[in-house]
Parts: C-alpha cells; sequence; structure tokens
C-alpha cells in the first residue's frame, strides 16, 4: 500500500488569543506532521502575533502555547512563512517573532532557519500551489 502525500498548507489569520483557531491550527499540523505529509505553515494578517516571541499571557488568564512552535522542527515542519507586509502593517519586524530553527542532518545537524518572509504576492503563489488549504 503507497502512503499518498499531499502539500498541506495552514493559513494563520487570527491572533492568538481570544479564540481557539490557533491553538486548533498548532494542533492540526503537528498531526499532519506526524503523519508525514508535506506540511507549510503561513501567518497573515493577525495571524503574525502568534509568532510573537516572550509572550505573556497572564494579564487574560489563558495559558500560553507559542513555545510549542519551537518544537515544529522536531515534527520536521520546516517551512513557516510569514507575510512581510502583515509584520509592516501591525509595526513588527522578523526581530521581534520567535526563532524557529529545524536540524538539518544532511548538514551535519545544524540548526537552519525555519522562518522565511514572503511577499503579499509570493504569500498568494504558495497558497495555489498547495493541494490543501487550512484557513484558522
Amino acid at each position: 500500500m503507497s502512503e499518498t502525500i499531499k502539500k498541506f498548507l495552514y493559513l494563520n489569520r487570527k491572533a492568538p488569543y481570544g479564540t481557539i483557531y490557533a491553538w486548533e491550527s498548532l494542533e492540526v499540523v503537528l498531526i499532519g506532521a506526524a503523519f508525514d505529509q508535506d506540511v507549510s505553515l503561513a501567518f497573515v494578517d493577525d495571524g503574525v502575533y502568534q509568532l510573537i516571541k516572550d509572550q505573556d499571557t497572564k494579564g487574560i488568564g489563558m495559558k500560553n502555547f507559542s513555545p510549542t512552535y519551537t518544537a515544529l522542527g522536531d515534527y520536521e515542519v520546516k517551512k513557516v512563512f510569514v507575510e512581510k507586509e502583515s509584520l509592516e502593517e501591525r509595526g513588527l519586524t522578523l526581530d521581534d517573532l520567535q526563532h524557529l530553527v529545524w536540524e538539518d542532518e544532511d548538514d551535519d545537524w545544524a540548526e537552519k532557519d525555519s522562518i522565511e518572509l514572503v511577499s503579499r504576492e509570493e504569500m498568494t503563489a504558495l497558497m495555489e500551489d498547495a493541494e490543501v488549504v487550512f484557513s484558522f
């Protein structure tokens, strides 16, 4: 029995707290990656806030799940795309985001960056290239 590998793109548009979308997206991504699918994450609009480093959720009484993003590399999730215009519109830069990495076994286990900054036009192309797009 042959395995069917699909190209999944998980599109994150919502802020990390106030709804369950961000947490559910992260859970589904990890499940898809565990089943050896071709998994990519994309962060646009308020979804870019999900990757902000040093989140403090004490004031809203919710658990901070953002450290879980650092486990993506362990699940072979290497493609994390952040829309440049969404960051700029919110006064953010790549330096405001968590540093996510994966280890390249073909390069003596060197750590490589997972996050790639892409333009809105490039993001559209990524969505068109995916076989399945889940929007959260």
